[in-house]
């Protein structure tokens, strides 16, 4: 994954906070008349115990209710704005880190796909990036809110009588020092719940993905198995985290609970005494609520917040990771080409330790067909890959009109490229979507003319809605030839310079491949193409021929010369013809 690290508060400060000062400053601003409005009722209890109860100013009555329904309507409107202004802000902020990451995540290299969970990679987008609500919401703005009503209402306790105020900070300071060190502890923990929790959701997707091979081996039972160890995995780490926040909250209670207890027995002493007011005392009970209050809120706010910079974390992560533009100059664009390929001595290893092509040296004239033929696992969909620029060599070159292709713009190349899988990848939606996934504007013409030479229409004439026909998540509505004949289609219609070809008919039956053979033979003519095939007699035409075993060229000529020379490729094709 990403590199390791946490997101340091200057980091949030100068990427999330400061670009959006104007808005949180205007949110402070209306924090601030909020919890100032909120001070005017505990402020005005002394006036109605002392003046009105205890002297009967009806007159001040008057004044105090006034205050209190203004004082209650500016809060209540202010409170408004306030999720008008930061709340849906925050929601905007969460919609573009969602897209920023995935613009992020599509750049990253084909081999970071091949290690991490399509489900994991969803929760990476979509979930990690939640908490920041929290930092650009009511929530940070509450926490300096919930500071400044502390700071006003202790000030105003002191002014009543300093030395309850000392037996009230006393126990504060002490559920200061338990949050700071509570909140080291927790973050790491929610920083953990966000890895288990992508991996039970990219298990969860992988599942429901494959349900067709769980029923057909009877594995619900093992599924079932998998899916509750990562849930429970998730509620153990739920639990330690709700613990360690409730050991926070708890001890806020205690504490100030503790102080309330001495201020009750200490402050009836002083009225008795006649060091305060009824009235005094009455409303340092009512600052005091209005202090602890924004304490156990902060404290809560704390935790949110603690949560929102560790996903933030795993963000960070993802952003650091190196994109594919990033391996290599890539800044030369190409305008036009003519379609020359050479692999130049190249070698690729997924690690450094272990290589799996190891001196592949070939020319691929523009307009010529090479086949790629060998045993599975010997480096065929390796090649292809370095033609496609999904893999970067380890060494050697991968030449493109003798340009080295770690300099040439990956946009521009991919614009000339086209590739169809063995195991076809189709979009949810209509037949027409996907054929017109690598060129939404094309004419109608043009699709049909795709449709044509791919013999799509042989099957789409036979269905109802034709080709707006819904075809299902990955296509499962339809045949394995089918879907790869609509994959041909896409190649069709993109209409590129470079094709690569991997089992392009190896899900086909024998109705369907004499028909793709013909429109394949149309698609690669003028096209510098790679095929890869385990079907020999799909490749006889071939330009050139590469055997390939073990990471390495062993053979290579056209079929005829292949066929003579009685090495490897003479084996195997006597063999499938005896099949």
């Amino acid at each position: 994954m990403g590199k390791k690290g946490k997101v340091s508060l200057s980091q949030v400060f100068k990427t999330i906070i400061l670009p959006r000062w104007k808005l949180l400053l205007l949110g402070l601003f209306f924090v601030i008349i909020n919890r100032l409005a909120g001070l005017v009722l505990p402020g005005s209890s002394k006036y109605l115990m002392d003046n009105v109860i205890g002297e009967g100013d009806l007159e001040m009555l008057k004044v105090i209710i006034i205050a209190v329904i203004a004082a209650l309507l500016i809060q209540s409107v202010t409170s408004f704005l306030l999720t008008l202004i930061l709340s849906v802000e925050a929601q905007h902020l969460i919609a573009r880190l969602r897209v920023k990451v995935h613009q992020q995540v599509l750049k990253l290299p084909v081999r970071f796909f091949d290690n991490n969970k399509s489900g994991t990679l969803v929760s990476r987008v979509m979930n990690d990036v939640e908490g920041v609500r929290n930092l650009v919401g009511t929530g940070l703005v509450q926490l300096f809110g919930g500071t400044l009503t502390a700071i006003v209402a202790t000030t105003m306790m002191i002014k009543i009588s300093p030395k309850l105020t000392l037996m009230v900070l006393v126990p504060v300071l002490v559920f200061g020092l338990i949050s700071m060190k509570a909140f080291n502890y927790i973050r790491p923990i929610f920083r953990k719940r966000r890895v288990i929790h992508a991996d039970v959701n990219g298990r969860l997707t992988e599942s429901l993905s494959g349900i067709r091979v769980i029923k057909g081996f009877n594995a619900q039972d093992q599924e079932i198995k998998i899916f509750e160890d990562g849930v429970e995995k998730l509620f153990r780490n739920i639990k330690k985290s709700m613990v360690s926040t409730s050991l926070v909250t708890s001890s806020a209670t205690f504490l100030l609970g503790l102080a309330s207890a001495g201020i009750m027995g200490f402050g009836g002493y002083m009225i008795v005494e006649g060091s305060i007011t009824t009235g005094d005392f009455l409303s340092f009970t009512l600052f005091l609520g209005f202090m602890v209050a924004p304490i156990i809120q902060m404290s809560n706010i704390g935790t949110q917040i603690t949560e929102a910079l560790a996903g933030l974390d795993r963000t960070e992560e993802i952003m650091n990771e190196s994109t594919e533009a990033d391996r290599g100059k890539h800044n030369v664009v190409l305008q036009h080409i003519k379609g020359d390929m050479e692999f130049r001595d190249v070698n690729f290893g997924y690690d450094q330790e272990t290589m799996v092509l190891e001196g592949i040296k070939f020319d691929a004239p523009a307009g010529s067909v090479t086949a790629l033929v060998g045993s599975s696992g010997s480096g065929k969909s390796t090649i292809a890959g370095l033609a496609a620029s999904f893999l970067q060599p380890t060494s050697g070159e991968v030449l493109l009109d003798g340009q080295d292709m770690s300099s040439i713009s990956l946009e521009s190349f991919r614009q000339h490229l086209g590739v169809v899988l063995q195991d076809e990848f189709l979009f949810e939606g209509t037949i027409r979507e996907n054929i017109l996934f690598p060129r939404p504007t094309a004419t109608d013409d043009q699709l049909m003319e795709a449709v044509k030479a791919a013999h799509v229409n042989e099957f789409t004439d036979r269905f109802e809605d034709g080709m707006d026909t819904v075809i299902g998540e990955r296509g499962v509505k339809l045949s394995g030839g089918q879907r790869q004949r609509i994959a041909i289609a896409r190649a069709i219609l993109a209409d590129p310079r470079i094709l690569i070809l991997d089992e392009a008919t190896s899900n086909l039956d024998t109705e369907s491949e004499s028909f793709i053979q013909e429109s394949l033979g149309e698609l690669m003519k003028g096209r510098t193409t790679i095929v890869i095939a385990h079907r020999l007699s799909t490749i006889r035409k071939a330009d050139q021929i590469l055997v390939i075993e073990g990471g390495r060229i062993v053979e290579r000529g056209t079929h005829d010369e292949l066929i003579a020379s009685e090495g490897r490729y003479y084996q195997l094709f006597t063999y499938q013809s005896r099949i």
